[in-house]
């Protein structure tokens, strides 16, 4: 019987690529730096290269190996482009992880049919095709690859009567089983395929929610009493896309302070 690899060994992302959209700041930069520190050459995208610059240098401060390729993951043709780009850059990508998304606040009957369809193309139909893109050019033909999904808490139910975020929710929704029915078809080619559901991180994204709801309510809302910090993703991110998690696929952990565990939600 062979011996076991040492934790070290199995948490090591030496050698391989990752690809992170939406990594030019906050959860997805936060995620490039947990793969840059484990050893993974990092590729980040965004749709502004000013700030993927910055995040660039935030990355290579860190003794990190990184670059960035500006693209806007809503849209096909800037998603096929960033495929091949990384392709070339790289030559294969071993991590992908599906991090770029939008909301918008509106009523349900008044929700503007244009916001709909911005929310559900990024965060929906980007994963997907990226992921489609990659594994049948990089990930399928070499037998081994791992999708990282973020979807959200608001993907596991709804919201308090304060938050207004119907295709949002409507969207990590989809990406919760998006992730499990891809885990199903891609495990034959050993792909692992797991999401990550944050709870309430302080970013641009929240910025106003929180600003008008208050902090200190929202995390009083959670069992561990705080909001994520620049640190709290590091840890499963890791974890799927390693060696250490290779037996995980189709699974969606919430990282939430303990939201998700309430009755009700």
């Amino acid at each position: 019987m062979s011996s076991s690899r040492r934790i070290q060994q199995l948490f090591d992302l030496s050698g391989r690529t990752a690809l992170v959209t939406g990594g030019s700041r906050g959860l997805g930069l936060q995620m490039a730096h947990a793969l840059g520190e484990a050893g993974a050459r990092v590729i980040v995208s965004s749709r502004k290269a000013s700030d993927l610059q910055e995040a660039v240098a935030s990355l290579k401060a860190a003794g990190i190996d990184a670059s960035f390729i500006a693209a806007d993951a809503g849209q096909p043709d800037d998603i096929s482009r960033l495929a091949s780009e990384a392709l070339a850059l790289a030559g294969d990508i071993d991590i992908l992880v599906n991090n770029a998304g939008a909301t918008w606040g509106a009523p349900a009957e008044d929700h503007p049919l244009e916001a709909w369809d911005k929310v559900l193309n990024l965060n929906v139909r980007g994963y997907f095709l990226l992921a489609q893109a990659l594994g049948k050019r990089s990930m399928i033909p070499r037998r081994t690859g791992r999708v990282i999904n973020v979807a959200s808490i608001a993907g596991l139910g709804g919201n308090p009567a304060f938050m207004q975020t119907i295709a949002y929710n409507t969207s990590k929704g989809a990406v919760v089983n998006f992730t499990r029915a891809l885990a199903c078809e891609w495990g034959r080619h050993g792909i692992n395929v797991n999401a990550i559901a944050p709870g309430f991180f302080p970013s641009k994204m929240t910025a106003g929610l929180l600003s008008a709801v208050g902090e200190d309510k929202m995390a009083a809302h959670a069992p561990l009493q705080r909001l994520g910090d620049d640190e709290d993703l590091k840890g499963l991110t890791l974890l799927f896309a390693s060696d250490a998690g290779k037996h995980i696929t189709g699974q969606i952990m919430a990282v939430d302070g303990g939201v998700s565990a309430l009755v009700g939600g």
